[in-house]
């Protein structure tokens, strides 16, 4: 059964500039938790359809990796497909206001593994949901500083 993790924030950036944030691989490296290194597979970098990369966590020796692929890209929306320890998607939503752009991430995943499941529910899951708001947190700093540059 899958299970979802939804946030958003609001950012006094235009939506381009949030998206160039989340598109951008060193710009994302800027407020992605510092223990994640996303790296594409490939040559290149790229949030087009189709396009790959790894997220790795870096805990010494295990490592865990989630390989992902890009399932759907519009303008304002990135939606990332993942496979490994966790199955399900990652969205980004870049959403216009009048003070910029509300920011939507939802993320839906399911653990096949009874055993992971169980540890990541009971250990890992309310730092996850704090991860996730601090790193859109980081995000909005990021935006603001690219908007007023």
């Amino acid at each position: 059964m899958s299970q979802v993790l939804s946030q958003s924030i609001q950012i006094n950036a235009t939506a381009r500039v949030v998206e160039r944030c989340i598109s951008d691989l060193a710009l994302m490296h800027r407020w992605l938790n510092p223990v994640l290194r996303c790296e594409p597979v490939g040559e290149a970098w790229s949030t087009d359809v189709g396009s790959e990369s790894r997220f790795i966590i870096q805990i010494p020796l295990l490592k865990p990796t989630l390989n992902s692929v890009v399932v759907e890209r519009q303008p304002g929306l990135v939606v990332w497909e993942f496979q490994g320890f966790f199955q399900g998607r990652d969205r980004w939503e870049c959403q216009p206001t009048e003070k910029g752009t509300l920011l939507l991430n939802r993320f839906e995943y399911d653990i096949p593994n009874p055993l992971i499941s169980w540890g990541f529910n009971t250990f890992a899951a309310s730092w996850t949901k704090e991860d996730m708001q601090a790193q859109l947190r980081r995000l909005k700093r990021v935006a603001e500083e690219q908007n007023n540059s």
